[in-house]
């Protein structure tokens, strides 16, 4: 058996020699000797010769782009169908299959594209890339951005720069304006030099002596006392001009006006509803009632409150039988005070203790008139 070794050129045949296609890759080596059936050993007389395998689809081109379009027509598709798998614009598909990479994005841009080419046509990505790789060397350039890709820019910066801009011009042209018109202002009016020394020597020097201070104005003194015509008669004062009147003081705000005792009822009539005890043993003979809207507290000798209301014109209430109850009105001349039903003027104060009025006599019956 006479066995010719591989030349990894040139592959003898009888006498006709063949031109072996570009090494397959280790991939391609690997498949191949695995999916290989187990050759017949060839008779003695018979020389052996081993067939080389087919070539990648991806090697049989001239580049890898041309060879992704043969690969796609083979196919049937379109670069519309490539485009709408890939998500790749039609334009850098073709600019693929035709190897202008002027027309594409920086080297790792196109490598993914000719990734996803790849791999939208059912071949190996990895052998298309070491291809496009062997077929384009690696080069020292920088990354460029995507072409066609339009740049987001915000509209308002460039309108707030423009602003800015212009009220710049404005401030320097104001500016330059102000100047040019106080430049063309004619110059100030300054007095003749003779008579600016003649001023100068009229002045005197040395201390000043002042004047006698001016009295204060009329107008600032305090006026005399007017007194209207008659009142002093309508008022029931002496009508003497030389005698000396004192004048009432006024009374406080809010104060109510001095009771006219003689005016009160002499004896005690319901007006109204009636507070404390019904029962007059343990009643005292006080019976208090408000001679206008008033405000009455009753306190215990500890300060504890036995009674508090606002009382109404006309209601009354009964003092009871406890020692040392304090009454705390509003104001003194707000309350009549009966004893035993007979009335006894008003309360002497605003804090009465209860057993002053109880100890006090009751009063005279008034001759019928």
């Amino acid at each position: 058996m006479l066995t010719v070794p591989q030349d990894p050129i040139l592959t003898v045949l009888g006498k006709r020699t063949l031109r072996r296609p570009k090494p397959p890759s280790a991939r391609d080596r690997l498949r191949a000797s695995l999916n290989a059936p187990v050759a017949e050993a060839a008779p003695s007389s018979e020389v052996t010769v081993e067939h080389a395998a087919p070539p990648h689809p991806l090697h049989t081109q001239d580049s890898i782009g041309t060879a992704l379009r043969v690969a796609r027509e083979a196919a049937g598709l379109s670069l519309p169908d490539i485009a709408l798998t890939t998500r790749v614009r039609r334009a850098y598909l073709e600019a693929v299959e035709e190897m202008r990479l002027d027309a594409l994005p920086s080297r790792p841009f196109t490598i993914g594209y000719i990734r996803a080419y790849a791999d939208a046509l059912g071949l190996d990505p990895d052998i298309a890339v070491e291809r496009f790789k062997s077929d384009e060397p690696v080069l020292d350039e920088p990354l460029r951005a995507p072409v066609g890709v339009p740049e987001d820019r915000d509209p308002r910066v460039a309108a707030l720069t423009v602003a800015a801009l212009i009220a710049l011009a404005a401030i320097v042209m104001w500016n330059i304006a102000q100047r040019a018109m106080m430049a063309e202002a004619p110059p100030a009016a300054l007095a003749a030099p003779g008579e600016a020394e003649r001023l100068l020597a009229g002045l005197k020097t040395g201390p000043v002596t002042l004047g006698e201070p001016l009295p204060a104005p009329v107008e600032s003194t305090t006026p005399p006392v007017y007194e209207t015509p008659g009142l002093a008669a309508a008022m029931g004062l002496k009508s003497n001009p030389e005698a000396s009147v004192e004048a009432p003081s006024p009374r406080p705000v809010g104060e109510a006006p001095p009771v006219d005792l003689a005016a009160l009822q002499p004896v005690f009539q319901r007006q109204g509803r009636i507070y404390g005890a019904t029962d007059p043993r343990l009643n005292t003979p006080v019976t208090l009632q408000a001679l206008r809207g008033a405000a009455l507290i009753v306190r215990g000798p500890d300060g504890s409150i036995y009674f508090a209301r606002q009382l109404m014109k006309g209601e009354a209430y009964r003092v009871p039988r406890l020692a040392g109850l304090t009454l705390d009105v509003s104001a003194p001349q707000d309350f009549q005070v009966f004893i035993g039903g007979r009335s006894a003027g008003v309360l002497p104060a605003q804090q009465v203790l209860a057993s002053i009025l109880v100890a006090a006599p009751p009063p005279a019956p008034r001759p019928p008139t």
